[in-house]
């Protein structure tokens, strides 16, 4: 149907780089429709776009989106900017079609994380050996600029029938609030999310739920044992119980593709002096789940084991919390976008791509949700949250190739 308007990490490399600077001006196309993926991703990767929910006083998304914007209006798409949040915008630009042909939605997030620890200046793109260097090159911002250079290609060698919508989100990297936005008033009969996945078709990844456990004592003098009830003692049992529990996942049954859940304390804080017993002791955990699992079934496994404490650890009690939390995603295989894209991928690599499942998460899970059937589908290279990050720039070529003629192919 058409657009209805409804109204992750790797380890990277940190050889020093032969410094070949690679600044926005010089990337001028002088066929503004063909304009090419590589000086366009160098244009994104010098704007500062840091999550601020990620980095306080990051710079967020205006600037990105303001630039996206401009490019594909002057390439003829229609603008949505969607502004809940004052300063953490998303777009929807449209290339209507003609009518009567499937809409496809491809999506990518424009926010990046932390530039403090990376090697070097992230915000100076530069080439050395065939790949670009820089913040966001790989996690996301080659995926932004091939989605956008194939959507243009494929509108201008058109007409299309269907519609074509580029999602070019806020906020992936921290809650993913620019998809859920973007769902509130567009939809699509497919989606492909350009997350980088070494060119390989992703059809499944991990979700996570996080949760508050806050273990109670009783505060006293540090003289008075027979008064206090020490918290931070008491959630050592829950430690060891939560790694027992890491255990058993592990050997559980397993998805074909990602294997099982997983489950780890990410953060802790007891105690007020050293003089007094802790009156609490708050852990924070994080439960990677497959598809089968979701946030209930997490909740409980959880107040089992800790039920199980409160019954054999005396004076052992608890107060959980559950936090944000994402469900796994685990596409058709036989979808039509999926057997579209990896028919185009064979034709353009040579080869049958791999099939692949990511542990991380992504905006996939949403989608899938709405009922728009997805797959994720990227480019190579490595560095994703690392100090140094590069994408592989024949990747971003034939990543553009491929989509232009997924696009083309599904819509018309």
């Amino acid at each position: 149907m058409p657009a209805t308007v409804l109204g992750k990490h790797r380890h990277s490399s940190r050889a020093a780089l032969r410094e070949v600077p690679m600044l926005p001006e010089t990337f001028s196309a002088p066929e503004p429709l063909d304009s090419g993926p590589t000086g366009l991703l160098a244009r994104l990767v010098a704007i500062d776009s840091v999550n601020p929910d990620l980095v306080p006083g990051g710079a967020g998304e205006t600037a990105v989106a303001d630039f996206c914007s401009q490019w594909l209006t002057e390439r003829g798409f229609e603008i949505h900017r969607l502004e809940k949040r004052p300063g953490r915008p998303s777009l929807v630009a449209i290339a209507r079609g003609t009518g009567g042909g499937r809409s496809l939605m491809l999506n990518g997030h424009l926010d990046t994380v932390s530039l403090a620890d990376y090697d070097g200046d992230p915000l100076h793109p530069r080439i050395r050996d065939g790949r670009m260097y820089g913040r966001g090159t790989f996690d996301m911002k080659g995926g932004i600029a091939a989605m956008m250079v194939a959507a243009a290609r494929a509108a201008a060698r058109g007409p299309l029938r269907g519609d074509v919508l580029l999602a070019c989100v806020a906020d992936e990297e921290h809650g993913s609030f620019g998809t859920e936005e973007v769902q509130e008033s567009f939809t699509a009969d497919a989606a492909i999310v350009t997350e980088p996945s070494h060119l390989e078709v992703t059809l499944a990844h991990k979700g996570f739920g996080w949760f508050d456990v806050r273990i109670d004592g009783r505060a006293a003098h540090g003289s008075r044992p027979d008064l206090g009830i020490d918290a931070i003692a008491k959630a050592g049992h829950f430690l060891v119980a939560l790694e027992e529990l890491g255990h058993r996942l592990a050997q559980g049954p397993a998805h074909p593709l990602l294997g099982t859940g997983t489950v780890h304390a990410s953060v802790i804080h007891g105690g007020e002096e050293a003089s007094t017993y802790p009156a609490q002791c708050r852990v924070t955990l994080e439960r990677r789940t497959v598809p089968g699992e979701n946030a209930d079934s997490v909740e409980r496994e959880l107040t089992a084991v800790l039920d199980h404490l409160t019954a054999t650890v005396p004076d052992f009690h608890y107060h959980l919390t559950r936090g944000l939390h994402r469900a796994p995603f685990e596409a058709d295989p036989e979808a039509a976008i999926v057997r579209t894209l990896t028919r185009h991928a064979e034709q353009f690599l040579g080869r049958p791509p791999a099939v692949r499942a990511e542990p991380f998460w992504t905006d996939c899970a949403l989608l899938d949700r709405a009922g728009i059937p997805c797959l994720l589908f990227g480019v190579d290279g490595e560095g994703a949250h690392a100090a140094t990050e590069y994408v592989d720039l024949a990747s971003l070529d034939r990543l553009t190739d491929i989509l232009t003629a997924t696009i083309t192919d599904f819509c018309s």
